[in-house]
């Protein structure tokens, strides 16, 4: 049985073609437009790329700093010990330990949003795989949160630091900011994004890389994006 859609949601296809392929600055504007819940809606880009991810060497993957944040406050929690437990409260950590976090959260505690440990932790860390990894809570090396400089990973995550990981279909899913904030900031987030997907691009894949580009507010309707014109205006 198919979904029926909201008054609000159709209204706002009413909005604008649904059939379109937008510039990044046209659809940035007309998100911002739909995005009209009650709540501040999340803004997240979709992109489906050119590779096979059941290859090793198509697993896309990377971190960007978006301008201007993610507009969400995000809680992190550190494994270090000593210093690097000093750093990390000194830089904003919201929860610092060794043992005695795994043991916490062995026990069901997961109020965080993301882990960073220092390598010298990961013996301990390692354990609680099971528990981690499933929900993407994991440190890694790749995505800079498995680092001795605790201080600059706290810092870069709480100013808009994202992770991006291409899933089993080849997609990206990643939130570029709020429906609060303005189109103009909202575009900048989203190409420093593609930026660096664009450079992630694995030398073994050919052909079309971003095949397909989306835009949608948390209870809003997709909006298309031309990969073409943000190739472009990364470039410009």
């Amino acid at each position: 049985m198919a979904k029926k859609q909201s008054k609000r949601y159709l209204a706002c296809l009413e909005t604008y073609n649904r059939d379109e392929v937008m510039t990044v600055k046209d659809a940035m504007n007309v998100v911002v437009k739909t995005a009209n819940a009650k709540f501040d809606e999340t803004i997240e880009a979709h992109i489906r790329l050119g590779v096979d991810p059941r290859h090793a060497d198509q697993n896309v993957r990377g971190t960007v700093v978006l301008p201007f944040g993610t507009g969400r406050t995000v809680r992190v929690a550190v494994f270090a010990k000593g210093e690097k437990a000093t750093e990390a409260t000194e830089a904003g950590a919201d929860i610092i330990g060794a043992e005695d976090l795994a043991e916490k959260i062995q026990a069901g505690w997961l109020d965080f949003d993301i882990a960073v440990a220092t390598p010298d932790m990961m013996g301990v860390v390692g354990r609680l795989g099971k528990i981690l990894g499933p929900k993407g809570l994991m440190p890694n090396p790749k995505a800079g949160t498995v680092t001795f400089d605790v201080a600059k990973a706290i810092k870069d995550i709480k100013a808009g630091k994202v992770e991006f990981r291409v899933d089993k279909a080849a997609i990206i899913h990643v939130p570029i900011g709020k429906a609060s904030f303005n189109a103009e900031k909202l575009e900048e987030n989203f190409l420093a994004l593609m930026s660096a997907i664009i450079k992630a691009k694995p030398a073994s894949s050919k052909g079309n890389y971003l095949k397909k580009v989306s835009i949608a507010s948390t209870m809003g309707p997709g909006l298309k994006v031309s990969p073409t014109d943000i190739v472009n205006t990364i470039k410009a």
